[in-house]
């Protein structure tokens, strides 16, 4: 009986020392502040509006609806654009059946084609398998080369909903021209993109950001302090951005709210720095992303802006970002 007793206790504090959870990013990163293009391909090929022949939606009528993915024609694996017209194309008398995910749910549509003029076929559908943009890197983790970027998700505006990504890129882009914002309206970065000069791939587009590995030498760069979120203060800060070309400049903000129970709109900020306001007109797209740098310390990232005062905005709180990226990376 003793001994059973000593074995309760055994067991019992084993499992009091198991760690539910546990992240490993580094309290020193790398902060980014450098434009990149982003190049993110959909899992499956995403159905984002339709379009009428002879006067009839075609795959409307046989059973589309925007937003599903389409994953297989006639039961092989369709991963791009391309793919899905060769199969198509090749479907006995003009009939392929197409399966598609609609909320988490997989279902077969079949549906017969048309033929123009031109004999070329018509599916009735517009389709999309890849978005291409610009953002902001925030940091690369020096132990992983993890990096995180935008601060938030890449979304499919057609659909309004998360693009579901299979894989994609990052590469270099210079700004070129800006649209200043203006109240009501927000600006945006132009930029010329070199897509042949890849930083590193995407793995995951998260509420969080968007994640992957940075794949260039990152032996010469600088590391920074890591803040925890309570370490946060109302008051003066900084940001890292780009407004020309490739140069990365740090700007004056005052941080004026903080709130610890939004999911990613914690720091409430607005731009004190008369170069900026004067340059862009406030935050504009293409800012996402942004390091957000107090005392010395990383403490997060621009991710929104206030659309009816284009001075103001929001960022996320930098821990926030490295465990996700750290959570993606382990699982």
């Amino acid at each position: 009986m003793k001994f059973k007793n000593k074995l309760q206790t055994f067991f019992l504090f084993l499992l009091l020392i198991i760690p539910i959870n546990t992240f490993a990013y580094s309290n020193y990163v790398i902060t980014g502040g450098e434009t990149i293009g982003i190049e993110v391909h959909s899992k499956g090929i995403l159905v984002v509006g339709f379009y009428k022949i002879d006067n009839k939606y075609i795959a409307k009528e046989a059973g589309f609806s925007v937003g599903d993915t389409i994953l297989k024609v006639n039961g092989e694996q369709t991963n791009s654009i391309d793919e899905m017209i060769k199969k198509v194309e090749a479907s006995p008398n003009l009939k392929p059946v197409f399966t598609i995910s609609r909320n988490k749910e997989e279902k077969d549509i079949a549906m017969t084609l048309k033929e123009d003029n031109n004999h070329i076929l018509k599916t009735g559908l517009y389709v999309k398998d890849k978005i291409n943009g610009i953002g902001t890197l925030t940091y690369i983790d020096p132990e992983t080369k993890t990096f995180g970027a935008l601060g938030h998700e890449i979304i499919e505006t057609t659909t309004a909903s998360k693009f579901e990504i299979k894989d994609g890129e990052i590469y270099d882009a210079n700004v070129s021209s800006i649209v200043k914002s203006r109240s009501g309206n927000a600006g945006e970065k132009n930029a010329t993109y070199n897509r042949n000069n890849v930083h590193g791939t995407i793995s995951n587009n998260e509420l969080e950001g968007i994640f992957g590995t940075y794949t260039e030498d990152i032996s010469t760069k600088e590391t920074i302090e890591v803040a925890d979120s309570s370490e946060v203060k109302t008051g003066k800060a900084t940001i890292k951005t780009v407004i020309k070309e490739n140069q990365v400049e740090e700007f004056e903000i005052n941080i004026i709210g903080l709130d610890d129970t939004n999911e990613t709109k914690n720091i409430l900020f607005e731009i004190t720095d008369q170069k900026l306001l004067e340059e862009t007109g406030g935050i504009i797209q293409g800012m996402s992303g942004s390091p957000i740098i107090q005392n010395n310390k990383i403490v997060g990232a621009v991710n929104y802006v206030i659309v009816n005062d284009t001075s103001k905005g929001y960022g996320i709180f930098i821990t926030t970002m490295l465990k996700e990226g750290d959570n993606k990376k382990t699982q």
